[in-house]
């Protein structure tokens, strides 16, 4: 099958996958082989991909926002049948048994694999999966729409309830690609006073089309105080200002995987009237679940770009750049099953 592969870390304008004929893997008992259509491109995969998050499986295929159908069932996985579309998320395996499972808090599993990090993702025309770890995909979408929702879509709605946002209260976005174009469309069914600060004016003019109340520069305060925020850029030397927007009370969620230094904080100008801070460790398959239950009751729609697998350096490049104002997608296959 095609692949693109990565085997040793660089910038990404080195072009560092490389594409590549690797056998189609065999499917575990508990296992689904998915012929991949689409898969998604994210700010996570050029973290993999550049080196900031450290190579857990060399060579490696990133990806982990896959939409595709069936191929073949394990031995023992009944849930999927052959030819039904599934999705593929980030969280790939779990233990199960430590403490975080038992908690229900798996996505802090002390033995977690994640897809394309740890395990080989998307970037192919075939991909495994555990059956408990996929998702039917809502009828209502396209393969091309249907693929941001599982990482971008997923992590954004996590990050939403994570800054303890109520209906109606105000909500400020710090970045907006394409995590946020989606979570700003939760926002709005939720009747928030959305207020979004990012460095483009190309990316202000998409918050507004979708719907904020006002947008500014990264570090422009917004006119009115903040009862929840949520840091959508990997940039740490936003978080000061975007807790300084916070009103009384108020908490601010960081959903990056990966983050430039936080600079110093002030504790009276930062911190104090009980301001929260806390970060977004992936997500767990209720989040997955509840939020594409949600997409498909809303409506919710993705603004995607579509590049084909062999120019997966090229989508990142864009992804980097943030020169696109939509989410990517790379077309994997059109080859039969």
């Amino acid at each position: 099958m095609r692949a693109m592969q990565l085997f040793s870390p660089r910038p990404i304008e080195e072009r560092p996958l490389l594409a590549a004929e690797i056998p189609v893997p065999e499917a575990a008992a508990d296992e689904i082989l998915v012929r991949v259509r689409v898969c998604g491109v994210c700010r996570t995969d050029l973290h993999v991909v550049e080196g900031d998050l450290a190579m857990r499986k060399r060579p490696i295929v990133p990806g982990h926002q896959v939409v595709g159908v069936v191929a073949r069932p394990g031995l023992g996985a009944r849930r999927f049948s052959t030819g039904q579309r599934v999705g593929i998320a980030w969280l790939h395996r779990t233990c199960g048994a430590c403490a975080s499972c038992v908690e229900n808090r798996e996505n802090l599993c002390d033995a977690a694999q994640f897809t394309g990090w740890s395990a080989d993702g998307g970037f192919a025309e075939y991909a495994l999966v555990p059956e408990a770890f996929a998702y039917p995909i809502p009828d209502s979408y396209s393969d091309e729409q249907a693929a941001p929702l599982l990482c971008a879509g997923i992590i954004g709605y996590r990050a939403l309830r994570a800054s303890a946002i109520q209906p109606g209260q105000r909500l400020g976005f710090y970045g907006f690609g394409a995590s946020a174009h989606m979570a700003i469309q939760v926002a709005k069914f939720w009747g928030c006073e959305v207020f979004v600060c990012t460095r483009t004016e190309a990316h202000r003019a998409w918050a507004r089309k979708l719907g904020a109340s006002w947008t500014g520069d990264s570090f422009e305060p917004p006119p009115k105080k903040l009862q929840g925020a949520v840091v959508f850029a990997p940039a740490g030397e936003v978080v000061p200002p975007a807790l300084e927007a916070l009103d009384k009370g108020g908490t601010l969620a960081l959903a990056g995987i990966h983050m430039s230094a936080v600079p110093p904080l002030d504790y009276a100008k930062h911190l104090y009237h009980e301001k929260v801070i806390r970060s977004v460790a992936h997500a767990t398959r209720k989040d997955g679940e509840e939020f594409l239950a949600l997409a498909a009751e809303i409506g919710l729609r993705t603004d995607v770009r579509v590049f084909l697998l062999e120019q997966a350096n090229e989508a990142l490049a864009a992804v980097k750049s943030g020169g696109t104002n939509r989410a990517v997608v790379l077309r994997c296959s059109d080859r039969p099953a």
